[in-house]
């Protein structure tokens, strides 16, 4: 008998999900950096590095609600789905899994389906973009 709990897909390799993670977190510093310049992004103690988390929640959020996942997450080939059926998740799920994956500890927690907390409270998951031959 198969696992209730099993998902119909496979999830996205957590090697790939941290280059994601790499991209997006590169991409929120490069955008507060043409706002603030360099001088402001790297003075000790500048507010700017709280800009970068502010950006990268709500690039996540609105990203993986509208194109089905983040800009990191687009360049690395993944999407985010709705466990349910496969779908994009809603804006306020996604805003929810954007805070767990910035709270850091919430993605470390995980099941051997290779879903973290974050995915798990948002009803997602992160699976790698198929790629289908005409």
């Amino acid at each position: 008998m198969s696992d209730p709990g099993a998902l119909p897909y496979e999830t996205a390799s957590w090697p790939r999900r941290m280059l994601a993670l790499l991209v997006d977190w590169i991409a929120s510093i490069l955008v507060v950096v043409v706002f603030v310049g360099w001088d402001t992004y790297s003075e000790p103690g500048s507010t700017a590095q709280v800009w970068v988390l502010l950006v990268f929640v709500v690039e996540n959020a609105i990203l993986t609600a509208t194109v089905g996942g983040s800009f990191g997450k687009m360049a690395t080939r993944l999407r985010v789905v709705r466990v349910a059926d496969g779908g994009r998740i809603d804006l306020l799920r996604s805003f929810g899994r954007s805070v767990l994956i910035a709270l850091v500890i919430p993605p470390l927690v995980f099941r051997p389906d290779g879903r973290g907390l974050h995915d798990i409270v948002a009803g997602s998951a992160t699976v790698p973009l198929l790629v289908t031959k005409a």
